[in-house]
């Protein structure tokens, strides 16, 4: 079992996580924007912000599928470690579930 691979930093999804709340802030003031130029006229004023909602729009959707790609690629890693460690301890892996089986079970039997 890779050590290192369980004990990466977050790495992957702070870059995404922080840059996608800047964005969801940007579009926020864009949308806040769009608001006060869409109450006193629908001219060019308007135009203007919808253009930059759109954009920021596409910059947040960009985002969000970078921060999925992220969690993919660590859900990915986790399972492949931890098909490793039940090949490679068949029997620790037999018992961990069934104590989390008799945990839950007696849990459960409380109520």
């Amino acid at each position: 079992m890779n050590k290192k691979t369980l004990n990466a930093p977050n790495s992957l999804l702070a870059i995404p996580k922080e840059k996608l709340m800047d964005d969801l802030r940007l579009v926020m003031a864009d949308a806040e924007a769009l608001l006060h130029a869409t109450a006193d006229q629908a001219g060019e004023d308007a135009d203007i912000a919808r253009a930059r909602i759109q954009k920021s729009l596409q910059a947040v959707k960009a985002s969000l599928m970078d921060a999925e790609d992220a969690v993919i690629e660590r859900t990915k890693a986790a399972a492949k470690v931890t098909d490793e460690y039940v090949h490679e301890n068949p029997w620790k892996a037999i018992g961990i579930t069934a104590a989390l089986g008799l945990i839950a079970g007696m849990l459960i039997a409380r109520r």
